[in-house]
């Protein structure tokens, strides 16, 4: 069966299937024909005996004989039985039938009747015995069975050869109707054929609306999400060659100018800093950039190295962290406990950016206020907002909005953001406020309390609680 073809194997099934129905009805209709033609037999013989019993055939057979005339019925063998068992007179073709104990008992008048089978070289005969007025004098009628059984056996026949030609038509039926039925799944495994032959994605056309159909546009949605999935993996790797690019150009032309002013002899010392200098954040916007890149290209579940941990203690990192590198900025911190079951070196670098992209947009002497409540992590600042036109756009990657293409970045911090949130079962969005400034808030599944929801066992170690709130201003 499993090396046959599916088409072949419906056909098999529905061959047996047809096969069993008409065995079992052919069986049950042999059976019928077979017990009726009998039992009307016995009501024949047994009606005539009846019908003989009460005239007076013995009184003229027992001293004369039985003609066939007497009898009206060629077909027939009569017989007047005593109790003793013998045979006082008989009529018709053949010898005496045999007597048995039953048919002395119906003589003697213990019996109404009684029925039985006789066979006789190799022809069955059937045998009804009945009282009658005479005493200890029985009547026997037999009547052979073979025009019953050649009747029974041609309808048997024809049984066996119209069971056999609904089977092989079953069959011939079945084999059409899956081949018909089964075309969509052809043509599914002749494009998934083309597509790993050729890499092309075109979507297959979609007749009908049974679940074969289902199928085949399960099968375009898959196509389209291949698709997808490939054009945003091609626009990455332009995008990503596109901001590489502008660095490593940057830092040949320096190295360039280096080399240059080394054989006209050097050149000054505030010359060279600042060309050291130059390269250095150059470096650091590439090293950045490589990171964020190698950190967008994760498609894995979070299923690494999940761990029980409070949210609030990472924004404090991250701020620690964001307040160095911009020291004209205040920080205005208010945080709660959260604790989530997460990836903190994930959740670190989010919130890494989100409180970059606030320092870098808050004027100096500026204040970005940071939230923690409830599981939603809101960071504010007091630039000049996000312009609604590219409002639906800061999350993806590589965006930049048309007055952040003259500052340092990527395009990627925001999008970073985005996939952690997502990953952990979150959220991102932002809303300007009013009068200035913009609003960034994640939020991050988890429970204000020791332990937070998880999908597998927690650590049994104590856990030291934190405190309910944090607020500080750095």
């Amino acid at each position: 069966m499993k090396r046959m073809s599916l088409a072949a194997r419906i056909s098999l099934l529905a061959a047996c299937a047809v096969g069993i129905a008409v065995a079992v009805a052919s069986l049950a209709a042999y059976l019928t024909l077979r017990s009726q033609l009998h039992d009307r037999l016995d009501n024949s013989l047994l009606d005539r005996a009846n019908l003989a019993s009460r005239s007076d055939l013995i009184a003229r057979a027992l001293p004369a004989g039985i003609t066939e005339e007497v009898l009206h019925a060629a077909d027939v063998q009569f017989y007047v039985i005593s109790a003793d068992g013998d045979v006082g007179a008989f009529a018709g073709e053949g010898d005496v039938r045999p007597v048995s104990q039953a048919e002395k008992l119906v003589a003697a008048g213990r019996l109404s009747h009684t029925f039985r089978t006789i066979n006789e070289n190799g022809v069955d005969y059937r045998a009804v015995t009945v009282t009658t007025q005479r005493p200890n004098h029985a009547l026997m009628f037999t009547q052979s069975t073979e025009s019953i059984e050649n009747t029974i056996d041609r309808v048997g026949l024809v049984l066996l050869l119209v069971g056999g030609g609904g089977i092989i038509a079953a069959g011939v039926i079945g084999l059409a109707v899956a081949r018909s039925a089964l075309r969509p799944v052809r043509q599914l495994s002749e494009a998934a054929e083309h597509i790993a032959r050729t890499e092309e994605l075109n979507p297959i056309p979609v007749t009908g609306d049974d679940e074969l159909a289902s199928l085949a546009a399960s099968f375009n949605d898959m196509l389209g999400a291949l698709q997808g999935s490939r054009d945003r993996q091609r626009r990455l790797v332009a995008d990503a060659g596109h901001e590489l690019r502008t660095p490593l150009t940057s830092l040949r032309t320096n190295l360039e100018l280096l080399a240059q002013a080394d054989k006209r002899g050097g050149m000054a010392l505030s010359s060279r800093q600042e060309i050291f200098a130059d390269v250095t954040a150059q470096v650091e916007e590439l090293s950045t950039l490589v990171g964020d890149l190698v950190e967008l290209a994760r498609d894995e579940p979070l299923s690494r190295t999940p761990e029980p941990l409070d949210l609030a203690d990472i924004v404090a990192r991250a701020a620690d962290r964001v307040r160095r590198r911009a020291p004209s900025v205040a920080f205005d911190i208010r945080v709660s406990t959260w604790w989530a079951v997460g990836e903190a070196q994930i959740l670190e670098r989010a919130v890494t950016n989100l409180l970059d992209n606030a320092a870098k947009w808050s004027p100096a002497g500026g204040t970005v206020g940071i939230t923690l409540a409830g599981g939603e992590l809101t960071v504010t600042d007091e630039g000049p907002g996000v312009a609604e036109a590219d409002m639906p756009l800061i999350f993806e990657r590589f965006y930049r909005a048309s007055d952040a293409r003259m500052m340092p970045g990527s395009g990627l911090g925001l999008s970073i953001v985005r996939q952690a949130a997502e990953r952990h079962g979150g959220s991102v969005r932002a809303v300007n406020r009013h009068p200035r400034g913009a609003a960034f808030t994640m939020v991050i599944p988890g429970s204000p309390g020791w332990p937070p929801p998880a999908e597998r066992p927690l650590p049994t170690r104590p856990v030291q609680q934190q405190p309910g709130a944090i607020h500080m201003k750095l």
